[in-house]
């Protein structure tokens, strides 16, 4: 166990009470913790399992207004994305970047009595969107943006101007719109960031990953991982940002027992992860952001040198982790293949695939993409009170954290004396406007090559300097295998610094490893062989680490052990 779990533990040992326990360590929980802990309040963050591991780890990666929510008529909501993601620009300019988005368009008149049937209540399936339609909805998000206006306005292109930019397109596209959103690198690093912050900036609060809140009788305690003891904790107010699992922890945590009704609609994203070179080339640094055949809206775009693609929308009864099923990756595939016929796809390019439960607001609404975006909070008065995030997405975490904040103080009768609009969050701190000046910062204060320069400045910001002194001290020349640019120095300061209790924290959620395809046996092995050092961990705790990541990756992301060894293969040919 490390240094900071354990004081944690004694911490929390000596003293149970809390103003507030927040419930979930995803991305609402942990901004609705830090807002919190920003206040002065003493609060306590308990995940079951990793740090934005559940649903936060499955988002489509994109920072974004919701242009197609104004055909719901969810004008707050579009304006509430749209400043929240201009703030991410501002505040994590190190992992949230502006997003050419590229719409192509088939016809002229098309939806647009559909649209506005949708804005006035409609709850059916849209049909297909003409330049009309498309022409009104990117007038109305210029609107919105145009006080303090980040990003260019839309832009609208002929046939000919389209096939120009874009020439692998499909022949049937009559037009093309263009409007600038924004994307995240790594979410999961993100959210990690505000945790790692706000144990710095309010060091009252406590947040642990892999630990259980219970209830026993009238007891509140604490099951945390690699420990055999209950710790009592005495929470004045509990915050429910268990995602879909919202109605379930109601009813474990409350003494009111099981919500008279359901509170939250689960449906399921899934995406996938190409290496597909002339995809990635054809789509010109823009994301494609187009209607299937069946009307539901789908994305293209470049990602870590590869493309992400997605996504389902299908509606489920019960949480649970969810995998993206071979009829999903074939939907996804065959959508692709609607916008670029002549390119060739195939389901031999996924280096990975995710999927997750969105928990969006009860709805009965038959068509999921009529389901709102929008985030509510719930109120349970049971003893103590709970209040339950429900909904929400990436792009408004911070507000909604802060909305639930508001709630916790007006409880509480204490005043907000701190707000979060205008905080940078981790490597953003102190980020030089160009962002291509910190690699070179970093390649001249430091002994490194431009390659791995612009990896650390891309994955940790200003962070990178930090990383870089710890390197000082430890011996930075082994690098993680011979196509990388990761070091075994950097894999030591992500254990040391970030929470990390798992192989699979490393591989999925602390690195890209995983998601870009460059994981392979060799790496593994080598990452299990320093955490196993770092760890103290015994030959058995090896294996069951190493089958525990290999069965993971195979169940729920695509990856085999088959794909693992080719990968080894085919680093050996090009060495």
């Amino acid at each position: 166990m490390s240094t900071f779990r354990e004081d944690a533990l004694r911490r929390i040992r000596q003293d149970g009470d809390f103003d507030a326990v927040v419930v979930g360590g995803g991305i609402n929980g942990i901004a609705a913790y830090r807002d919190l802990a920003l206040q002065g309040l003493r609060v306590l963050l308990v995940e079951r399992d990793d740090f934005a591991s559940g649903c936060s780890a499955a988002p489509s990666r994109m920072i974004h207004g919701g242009l197609r929510y104004l055909e719901n008529g969810e004008f707050n909501l579009v304006r509430e994305s749209l400043a929240e993601r201009d703030a991410l620009l501002r505040l994590a300019p190190h992992m949230v970047h502006p997003l050419a988005t590229t719409i192509p368009i088939h016809s002229i008149f098309s939806g647009f009595f559909n649209a506005a049937a949708t804005f006035f209540g409609s709850v059916g399936k849209p049909s297909s969107r003409g330049a009309l339609a498309i022409k009104a909805g990117l007038s109305l998000y210029d609107l919105v943006t145009r006080k303090n206006r980040l990003l260019p306005r839309h832009q609208f292109r002929n046939a000919r101007s389209t096939r120009a930019l874009w020439p692998a397109l499909t022949s049937q596209v009559r037009y093309s719109a263009t409007y600038y959103d924004a994307w995240i690198s790594q979410p999961e690093r993100l959210a990690l960031e505000l945790v790692l912050d706000t144990r710095s900036d309010a060091p009252q609060a406590i947040a642990l990953n892999y630990t259980k809140l219970l209830r026993i009788g009238d007891s509140y305690q604490l099951s945390a991982e690699g420990s055999n003891e209950l710790i009592v904790v005495r929470p004045r107010m509990i915050v429910n940002a268990t995602g879909a699992w919202i109605d379930q922890t109601i009813t474990a945590l409350s003494d009111g027992g099981a919500p008279a009704e359901k509170t939250v609609t689960g449906t399921k994203g899934s995406h996938l992860i190409l290496a597909n070179d002339a995809l990635y080339q054809a789509l010109n640094g823009h994301m494609i952001f187009f209607e299937n055949t069946d009307n539901r809206v789908c994305i293209l775009f470049p990602y870590l040198g590869r493309v992400l693609a997605g996504s389902t929308d299908i509606k489920v009864d019960k949480p649970g982790r969810t995998r993206c099923e071979p009829e999903e990756r074939d939907y996804i595939l065959a959508a692709i293949r609607t916008v670029f016929p002549d390119l060739a796809i195939a389901a031999s390019d996924i280096v990975f695939s995710f999927s997750g439960i969105r928990p969006l607001p009860r709805s009965d609404a038959e068509f999921t993409g009529k389901i709102s975006r929008s985030h509510v909070i719930h109120r349970v008065e049971s003893d103590p009170p709970q209040l339950c995030m429900v909904g929400g997405k990436w792009t408004t975490f911070r507000a909604f954290g802060e909305q639930v904040t508001d709630e916790v103080l007006a409880f509480l009768g204490r005043p907000r004396i701190a707000t979060t609009a205008d905080r940078p969050i981790g490597g953003g701190r102190n980020y030089p406007a160009d962002g291509e000046r910190l690699s070179a910062l970093l390649s001249r204060e430091f002994p490194i090559g431009k390659a791995r320069a612009d990896h650390l400045a891309s994955t940790y910001g200003s962070r990178a300097f930090d990383l870089m002194a710890f390197c000082d001290a430890h011996p930075d020349d082994v690098p993680l295998s011979s196509t990388s640019v990761m070091t075994l120095a950097e894999i030591l300061w992500l254990m040391r610094g970030e929470d990390v209790q798992h192989l699979a924290d490393i591989v999925l959620r602390r690195t890209s490893l995983a998601i870009t395809g460059q994981i392979d046996l060799e790496i593994l092995d080598t990452l299990l062989t320093v955490m196993a050092r770092e760890l103290a961990w015994s030959g058995e705790q090896m294996l069951a680490e190493r089958r525990q990541l290999i069965d993971e990756l195979g169940t729920y992301y695509g990856v085999s052990v088959a794909m693992l060894q080719d990968r080894c293969k085919e680093k050996d040919k090009a060495s």
